[in-house]
């Protein structure tokens, strides 16, 4: 998951910071999300993307984009923005998070994905995640040494990641972050996340090569 979510990061920063012309994509979904053989995330379907000096040029270009994930402002008649592509890829992260699309028959009154994600910070995060994600993690640590250190760590990069959602997915286009920012921030999470188990592979290897075998004992 954090790696689809990475994947997703960079290419709308590339789309944004580093295309000649920046591009905005209007219509990121889950649908548009797609996975090669390695697993690699591939945004798809540009049919409603524009290039942002096009949209300077249009006095209108009206409501595109898929219901839930659709910025908040472009219902006021703002134009499309960068800030609508963080907007929606705040959404993504958090459904991915929470295994809740925008949609779910629990967000009714004033009660949305965002508010849900918002009022979990920080200290029932843990209660909101999606169970399969947790189930991924009790395996993960099962194989590792220092499991307990490396599941305290999963848990500050989900809190870390549920922020960044819920400040990309923030109301106000001012409040959310940029995508150079967000992607920036999410290899930094997974920096976090596998340091341990970096830390320990380098260190198994290199007694490993010096004939030492000790390291055996702490498995």
């Amino acid at each position: 998951m954090l790696n689809i979510a990475i994947d997703v990061a960079s290419a709308l920063d590339y789309l944004h910071n580093h295309c000649q012309t920046p591009i905005i994509h209007r219509d990121l979904k889950p649908s548009n999300i797609l996975l090669d053989d390695d697993m690699i995330a591939c945004v798809g379907d540009f049919g409603l993307a524009k290039f942002l000096p096009e949209v300077a040029q249009t006095s209108s270009v009206g409501i595109k984009g898929s219901v839930g994930y659709i910025a908040p402002e472009y219902a006021m008649g703002s134009k499309a923005s960068t800030q609508g592509d963080v907007y929606s890829y705040g959404i993504l992260l958090l459904e991915m998070i929470t295994g809740k699309g925008p949609t779910d028959g629990m967000f009714m009154d004033n009660l949305s994905l965002h508010h849900f994600a918002k009022l979990a910070l920080p200290e029932r995060v843990m209660e909101i995640v999606e169970p399969q994600l947790l189930i991924e993690d009790t395996e993960v640590t099962q194989g590792n040494g220092n499991h307990i250190n490396t599941r305290n760590r999963m848990h500050e990069c989900l809190i870390l990641m549920v922020r960044i959602g819920v400040l990309c997915s923030s109301e106000s286009p001012r409040e959310r972050m940029c995508m150079k920012d967000v992607a920036s921030k999410m290899h930094a999470i997974k920096n976090r996340y596998l340091g341990v188990r970096i830390h320990r592979d380098i260190q198994v290897r290199s007694q490993m090569l010096d004939g030492d075998l000790s390291y055996l004992s702490h498995y």
